[in-house]
């Protein structure tokens, strides 16, 4: 039996959202799990494709709000870390149009605070596929540790990252400096138009999308909202349309996205190695299959992606 199971590494952020207040003096936050790798995780999970989550959990009210969520979804935490560390909180200003923008509280958080010994421990021999990114590879002490870990787990695993550049607490020169070396680990990028802005400003996506595939990775896909998404497996391209919704807000909209672009590669037995048998049309499916989970994410308020019963399940040739 090939392995199919995707393992996540990253951060869990409590996402603070806010409500009205009993007096014109107060400020009422209802806070939900979040965080980009734990988006995606969660999404996985509840898509049906074994899902497991390295995580360092805090074992405050936050971390454990984390341990529920993630449970409760079937994401796999046999490996996450019990952090002594406090958990990380974003709180998100939505504007008219559902669009967050969030402010972090992070500093000395547990999810920065990898060390080799604790990620030396996982086993991946039943890893198809170990998908990353955001904060956790640029926050220091940890993104070093969690940038060798990758590199020792491309030789049996495909590499999936998303950059998720967070400008407010890493200045974008960083992601910068490090992109041409995720690139060359990863085999699939999968990042927003406005990472895209933030890493290559004023770049075209066809120059983008060549410059990464010049530094080592196969497959790109950048998503633009309601312009849907650019695919581009070496150098071949394709737009796919973005699924129409009512939006409630965009939170974990493109977490979602990812989720569902990985868990239809996986279903079709693509993961597992170099993407060797991959195709433009079996991308154009699996960015479709993504652009649903992600428009009924969009759907309702925070990052609450999708059950397998809410979509039409892709096909699992390939599958064991």
């Amino acid at each position: 039996m090939s392995p199919h199971q995707i393992t996540v590494l990253g951060e869990c952020v409590a996402d603070a959202f806010a409500e009205p207040a009993s007096a014109a003096n107060e400020l009422a936050l209802r806070v939900l799990p979040g965080g980009g790798p734990a988006n995606t995780a969660v999404a996985l999970a509840r898509l049906g494709t074994p899902a497991r989550f390295l995580a360092r959990l805090s074992g405050d009210v936050f971390g454990r709000l984390f341990r529920s969520h993630l449970e409760a979804s079937g994401v796999d935490l046999s490996y996450a870390v019990t952090a002594d560390e406090p958990s990380t909180l974003a709180v998100a200003d939505l504007d008219a149009d559902g669009q967050a923008t969030f402010s972090f509280h992070s500093q000395d958080t547990a999810d920065w605070q990898w060390t080799p010994e604790e990620l030396a421990r996982v086993d991946l021999s039943e890893t198809a596929c170990l998908h990353t990114g955001s904060l956790a590879l640029v926050r220091e002490p940890g993104g070093t540790v969690v940038e060798g870990f990758l590199a020792a787990a491309a030789p049996q695993a495909t590499i999936s990252i998303d950059p998720n550049v967070r400008p407010l607490l890493v200045h974008p020169d960083v992601y910068r400096g490090r992109l041409t070396h995720w690139c060359g680990l990863a085999d699939i990028l999968r990042l927003s138009g406005d990472d895209l802005e933030l890493l290559l400003p004023g770049t075209p996506l066809d120059r983008a999308c060549d410059t990464w595939h010049a530094a080592g990775v196969r497959l790109v896909v950048i998503t633009l909202g309601a312009e849907g998404a650019l695919a581009s497996l070496d150098g071949e391209r394709l737009r796919i349309p973005a699924v129409p919704t009512q939006v409630a807000d965009t939170v974990a909209a493109g977490d979602s996205f990812t989720a569902g672009l990985l868990h239809h590669l996986d279903a079709r037995g693509h993961l597992g190695g170099r993407l060797a048998r991959l195709d433009l049309a079996d991308v154009a499916e699996a960015c479709r299959f993504g652009a649903q989970v992600s428009a009924l994410t969009c759907s309702v308020t925070g990052p609450n992606p999708p059950w397998r019963n809410q979509l039409a399940e892709p096909a699992t040739a390939g599958r064991p």
